[in-house]
């Protein structure tokens, strides 16, 4: 018998440009112009990815660390990877704490000595909404047990089966 897949629900947004005619009023009254807002919505996801791209090489967001990211603790992922490769594998109401800018603590699991890997579960691991359409992902902890560089470059992918993202050091900058 097949293992049953994970559901998954892409996540997106809807805007809400047109407003009401009490929220037209209500902004009016307040001498305010209608401010546009959004609201994030799971849809059926006609092309789900499959779990693992690659299962010798899953490293399904790729990124070359910069100096700030190094200093801070705090890794800069896109706005698409983590819609993307992250939040289809969530619950709605997980992922609308993370939109509406909370901290939501996570596990990593460095993979970088794959005979021996390190799980990392602290207040230093979270992922959070960061600014223009950005997410934070802390990483202060693999951080001061590492040695790293401006220029390496890292993976990360979301292990829906463990429920925890997988980290790995892939190559040395320059």
């Amino acid at each position: 018998m097949e293992t049953p897949k994970p559901l998954v629900a892409k996540k997106t947004f809807y805007y809400h440009f047109i407003p009401s005619k009490a929220e037209e009023e209500a902004a009016k009254a307040r001498n305010l112009p209608y401010q546009v807002t959004r609201t994030l919505f799971e849809i059926n996801d006609i092309s789900p990815p499959q779990l693992l791209a690659d299962p010798n090489y899953p490293w399904l967001i790729r990124k070359v660390v910069s100096e700030s990211e190094i200093t801070t603790g705090m890794l800069v992922l896109s706005h698409n990877d983590i819609f993307d490769h992250v939040f289809r594998y969530w619950a709605l109401e997980t992922c609308n704490h993370v939109v509406m800018g909370h901290k939501y603590l996570v596990i990593l699991v460095d993979f970088t000595d794959e005979k021996s890997p390190k799980r990392y579960q602290s207040e230093h691991t979270f992922l959070e909404r960061g600014v223009n359409e950005t997410y934070i992902l802390g990483w202060l902890d693999i951080v001061h047990n590492r040695l790293f560089n401006t220029g390496d470059e890292i993976g990360l992918f979301w292990d829906v089966r463990s429920g925890v993202f997988h980290f790995k050091m892939l190559r040395r900058g320059g």
